[in-house]
């Protein structure tokens, strides 16, 4: 005889096994879900402690504010104000020609330094750490030290060139030689960690290149021009592009006009960031402060974008 099985009937509900919920999730989507949640924290960060504050920055620009909670709206006069600021355009004078003068130098001396001390031997082992020492000092202990050795007469330069006989100078009240010397004070303190940056780069491109070329007679100089620029493409780009955002608005730049020259000698190394910083807390013109660190972050923003249209984000062009 036939055994019976029973059939699924229409309508019949079909239940989950016992401790299964009945809803589950790909793979990609929990790698998906995990990876949202890791990123959840940094992002939280970002919004409340940048993105809020340049929203709460980007409004005050509409105000006047008094610093002692009271806000008037007054439209767009404080962007009318800044157009007729002569102190304004001169910060962002003195501040373009700092950039100028301070990438190209972070550039050639980085990437100078990084190809005497590529071998990894003992010796370049030590004179890397001490090109990097600057940069675990604190930038307000780096002014103060080459502040007293640029005094005017007694300082350690002066005494040097008086040495020479070839005079002495002020080289942080002279406003022939104030921005030079914040420059070169500034080089002094970051080249070494654009050296690191560029050993990096350095350390990527595969030795048998230069074997090869070696091998066809090419010199030095070619294999420079040949092999390694154009290898380090990516890391130029890179370099030029932290450069200028830190010759803009890096701690240095702050920093070191803040305690060596206080914007002087005639307003000579005041750059933008620090008029910024002058007009919302020494003159509480918060307001106005506002209004120009916006425009300061849109062309600062628009110099970026500039950059990755131009070099086309540093990326190697095969065609």
């Amino acid at each position: 005889m036939a055994q019976a099985f029973p059939t699924k009937t229409e309508g019949a509900v079909e239940t989950a096994p016992p401790g299964h919920s009945g809803f589950s999730l790909s793979n990609r989507a929990r790698e998906s879900i995990a990876g949202y949640l890791f990123v959840l924290p940094d992002a939280l960060g970002l919004l409340i402690f940048v993105g809020a504050p340049m929203l709460r920055s980007l409004s005050l620009g509409f105000f006047s504010v008094s610093g002692f909670g009271e806000y008037s709206f007054v439209g767009f006069d404080n962007y009318h104000r800044m157009l007729g600021d002569p102190l304004f355009w001169r910060s962002l004078r003195v501040t373009v020609l700092y950039v100028v003068l301070l990438v190209p130098a972070l550039y050639v001396t980085g990437l100078g330094l990084a190809l005497l001390v590529q071998r990894n031997t003992r010796f370049n082992g030590f004179v890397r750490t001490m090109l990097f020492v600057p940069q675990t000092v604190s930038l307000v202990v780096v002014a103060l030290v080459w502040q007293v050795l640029l005094i005017d007469k007694i300082g350690l330069l002066n005494q040097f060139t008086s040495w020479l006989h070839i005079g002495q100078y002020s080289w942080l009240g002279d406003p022939r030689f104030a921005l030079y010397v914040v420059v070169f004070i500034s080089v002094w303190f970051l080249m070494g960690f654009y050296m690191l940056i560029f050993l990096g780069g350095l350390q990527d491109i595969p030795k048998e290149y230069y074997e090869a070329a070696r091998i066809d007679g090419a010199s030095p100089l070619q294999a420079f021009l040949k092999i390694t620029l154009p290898l380090l493409q990516p890391t130029s780009f890179f370099v030029l592009l932290v450069s200028t955002v830190t010759a803009v608005c890096g701690s240095q730049t702050f920093d070191l006009i803040y305690v060596m020259t206080k914007g002087g000698p005639a307003n000579t190394t005041s750059l933008a960031i620090f008029y910024i910083y002058q007009q919302a807390f020494l003159f509480n013109e918060y307001g106005y402060a506002a209004a120009m660190a916006s425009v300061f972050v849109l062309l600062l923003m628009a110099l970026t974008v500039l950059m990755f249209m131009l070099t086309r984000g540093g990326r190697f062009n095969y065609a």
